[in-house]
């Protein structure tokens, strides 16, 4: 019998990418297409989900064509996406009302600032685990049904569907036969009730969400149907999702309470795994679901940030440094020791644990002598800065998580630079895992899969599949580095428009 092998579908916010792993979780062929952003206002952002499905399809033929291997091999597919992502389509079409508003966007601050007003805010984080924060799915979903001409009647009507990235792109593989999503993106809409694993009629009513637009929720490892045949040569059994930041907790083997890690692409995303104990956060940080598998849930708490490699991207588009990540860092490690510049990169606001959708980004601490290498130097602390911010609140809603070998298991583009690691290391005080193989996310989603299709048979056995890490030692002393976070939170003080 020949090897099994599992297509993992990775649909993020800058790419869409198809990776094929071997049952150890080695890769075996890759495919990846980018993905256009438009920015039709300030703090507006937009994707075409057509132009996402037709690079979905691409990439998982190129994956296959690059492997040389049949696509009767191919066991099952995996899909991971950028969570709260949100698109309404037409039922009887296929044909999306909208562009889909990702996640980044903000133009839904007003209903959330009028929600808090009104007193809802602890209902919703008693209910969904999350803030008032246009970041979610539901207020968008709202949004698109107010704006766009007669999408509410028609909604009320039974003929229009809703999903994120990974229930649109299974609805469209499928032919339409399958509208569904995992627990894991479920609970990142502000609709879904943690406790019950349910959409909640009460978070529907207040959002003004008819819930027959939206999809039927499964485990991770789950059947959500097979691919239409004349799409990949034959029909390909789709057995696992998983939102983009639970896949690569899988990927990085943080399956058992008190595991943690982060992601550090567009954003940075650090989840702690507590188990199967659904842990309120007095932090103002996020508490989700990690994983459902059997139909046993375990929950994490996550520290959302919005602009991680953005940071760079800013720099190299901004500045006019060439070379991507690379460029820019080689220009930081030149830069002068106590520089003192402060950048916060509150470009779309502020994530965990401030949520403050108005704040704006800015630069503090600069001199005559303060050159471009200062300023790319704290694009790099910030995204470390910003880390330390949600470790600091994860040590106070989960102590016990921090003991004396914890570790930050990281992946993602930014963690490709051993400098940074390092950087992440000396400013969070914390002891940082670099995963051999950076593309976990993919490789969670994967495993997923594997477990739904009986590759694996249980999470712990998908898990050892998990590439090796380089264990980093924080290495700054002390006072540099209380210093440099005595300095960030005066910064983050002076942008804060909710302090």
């Amino acid at each position: 019998m020949s090897e099994p092998l599992i297509l993992s579908l990775d649909q993020g916010t800058t790419s869409t990418r198809a990776i094929l792993f071997d049952a150890k979780g080695a890769p075996i062929a890759e495919a990846g297409r980018p993905l256009e952003q438009f920015f039709p206002r300030d703090g507006w952002v937009e994707h075409d989900a057509e132009e996402i499905f037709q690079a979905c399809v691409e990439v998982l033929r190129e994956a296959v064509a690059k492997s040389g291997r049949p696509i009767e091999q191919v066991t099952a597919i995996g899909v991971t996406n950028q969570r709260e992502t949100v698109v309404i389509w037409d039922k009887a079409t296929g044909k999306p009302i909208h562009r889909a508003i990702v996640w980044q966007d903000r133009r839904t601050a007003e209903t959330c600032e009028r929600l808090r007003a009104a007193g809802k805010e602890g209902l919703v984080t008693s209910i969904t685990g999350l803030l008032l924060d246009p970041y979610f799915s539901g207020t968008k979903i709202a949004w698109l049904l107010n704006e766009v001409e007669g999408a509410r009647a028609r909604a009320e009507a039974g003929e229009l569907l809703a999903g994120t990235m990974d229930t649109w792109v299974i609805w469209r593989l499928t032919g339409g036969k399958v509208h569904a999503t995992d627990a894991t993106n479920a609970s990142r809409t502000m609709l879904f009730d943690l406790k019950a694993q349910a959409w909640s009629p009460e978070m529907a009513q207040m959002l003004g969400v008819p819930t027959s637009l939206l999809p039927e929720v499964k485990d991770c490892a789950a059947d959500y149907g097979d691919t239409e045949p004349q799409l990949l040569g034959r029909a390909v059994p789709i057995r696992g999702v998983a939102g983009d930041q639970q896949a690569a907790l899988m990927g990085q083997g943080c399956i058992r309470a008190g595991e943690m890690k982060a992601t550090y692409g567009t954003g940075c995303f650090l989840l702690v795994n507590t188990g199967e104990h659904l842990a309120p956060s007095r932090s103002r940080l996020l508490t989700t679901v990690a994983a459902r598998l059997g139909g046993r849930t375990t929950y994490a708490l996550e520290g959302s940030i919005f602009i991680a490699g953005a940071a760079l991207q800013w720099v190299n588009s901004g500045f006019g440094v060439e070379g991507g990540g690379a460029g820019v860092e080689k220009l930081a490690r030149t830069a002068r020791e106590e520089h003192g510049v402060v950048l916060v990169p509150a470009f779309t606001g502020l994530g965990a644990p401030w949520w403050d959708a108005n704040a704006r980004g800015a630069l503090f601490g600069m001199t005559r002598d303060t050159g471009l290498a200062e300023i790319a130097h704290a694009a790099f602390d910030a995204c470390a800065l910003q880390t330390r911010d949600l470790i600091e609140a994860m040590r106070a809603d989960a102590p016990g998580a921090f003991g004396k070998d914890v570790e930050l298991r990281i992946d993602g583009g930014m963690s490709r630079s051993a400098w940074f690691s390092q950087r992440l290391a000396d400013l969070t005080g914390i002891a940082v895992g670099r995963a051999s193989y950076l593309e976990t996310t993919a490789l969670g989603a994967a495993l997923f899969a594997g477990i739904g299709a009986g590759v694996y048979a249980d999470a712990t056995e998908a898990a050892a599949a998990r590439p090796s890490t380089e264990r980093l030692e924080p290495a700054l002393n002390t006072h540099a580095r209380e210093a440099a976070y005595a300095r960030w939170l005066d910064a983050v003080a002076r942008v804060r428009t909710n302090a």
